[in-house]
């Protein structure tokens, strides 16, 4: 964007008095947060254009309304450019997620998570795009005091963890003089969304719980059962992109750069016995449906077992305008309305 532009209230851009429509990118643009970020931005701002990338590893959909998804994969930086040219504000999403899939998947997480991250953020630095980027709770290993806040030092339990630190640090780095930067500090996720009749979902452990208990199966805890996560809905997370995005672009007018740092997560902060206790009751009450919890060995080595896991989210609220809607209890209610596949 040229110093001739400034923001107007419906969030385009006037250029010499001429009204500039923003570009938004976004990577993993297929996947589990990524269409629900289309969807978001396209219902705040219809007239904003949105280019949508993926490889599609773990794409869910092709499309999101009138937005087709690129095949594009960000380890190709050539490639990469070529498809981002244009934005102004890239939504970085394409990652390797989940501590199985990057013990699993080592390289490819180092490639995607790493490389391909500072591809994305080398794109910026270049043509001083703005960037908003998600690093996880997983940076944080055990965290030291709460509430949580970005504040905390690093000290990732897993290579999961590691990535994003990296990833998080780049862009920190390219970012200083050159373009503005959202870093999102974001809990764990829960709950599904629809793109166009399609169910988009992850197995995480609010949705894996739902699904055993529509199939009537045993909700297995990992010992000891009192660790504890906040959890924070997907469709609260791509509101938080769509705040993003309106400051960036405010930024990017005022010529801004650096990285600022945001807790996106929720007040619900509850072991993973108290979830699976929610979702047997409601499952019996809702459905019909009697469950039985477990606890079972846990397999992981690499997560943390803290019993608190409050988060400091008053940056985001008071500073991105943004808000937490949803509620674990309602989602739990909401997964168990499904009709059996």
């Amino acid at each position: 964007m040229t110093d001739q532009r400034s923001e107007v209230d419906d969030g385009t851009v006037e250029s010499d008095g001429e009204e500039v429509t923003p570009t938004i990118a976004v990577s993993g643009a297929a996947g589990y947060i990524g269409s629900r970020v289309l969807v978001e931005l396209h219902a705040a701002h219809p007239e904003w254009e949105l280019v949508a990338i993926d490889n599609m590893y773990r794409g869910q959909v092709d499309a999101v309304g009138d937005v087709a998804i690129q095949h594009v994969d960000v380890r190709n930086r050539g490639r990469l450019e070529e498809a981002l040219a244009g934005a102004d504000v890239v939504c970085h999403l394409a990652a390797i997620s989940g501590v199985d899939d990057c013990e699993s998947n080592a390289n490819l997480a180092y490639e995607v998570n790493v490389t391909g991250t500072n591809n994305v953020a080398w794109f910026c630095r270049k043509t001083g795009a703005a960037l908003a980027f998600p690093f996880s709770m997983a940076v944080l290993g055990d965290p030291a005091s709460f509430p949580i806040t970005a504040d905390l030092p690093r000290d990732p339990l897993n290579w999961y963890g590691r990535t994003k630190l990296l990833g998080e640090r780049a862009i920190e780095s390219f970012a200083e003089g050159a373009f503005p930067a959202h870093l999102f500090l974001k809990s764990n996720l829960y709950g599904e969304h629809e793109i166009e009749e399609t169910e988009v979902g992850k197995p995480t452990v609010i949705n894996f719980f739902v699904n055993r208990a529509l199939a009537g199966e045993t909700l297995t805890v990992y010992e000891p059962g009192t660790q504890a996560r906040n959890f924070v809905h997907v469709r609260d997370v791509a509101r938080a992109y769509v705040r993003s995005a309106e400051r960036l672009v405010g930024q990017l007018v005022r010529g801004e750069t650096g990285t600022e740092t945001y807790e996106i997560a929720s007040d619900e902060s509850m072991s993973v016995m108290e979830v699976a206790e929610i979702v047997q009751e409601a499952a019996r009450e809702e459905r019909g449906i009697e469950v039985d919890i477990e606890l079972v060995e846990n397999p992981r080595s690499g997560e943390t077992m803290v019993e608190e896991f409050g988060v400091d989210i008053s940056g985001a609220r008071d500073v991105l305008g943004w808000e937490v809607r949803e509620s674990v209890a309602g989602a739990v209610r909401e997964g168990l309305e499904r009709i059996d596949s």
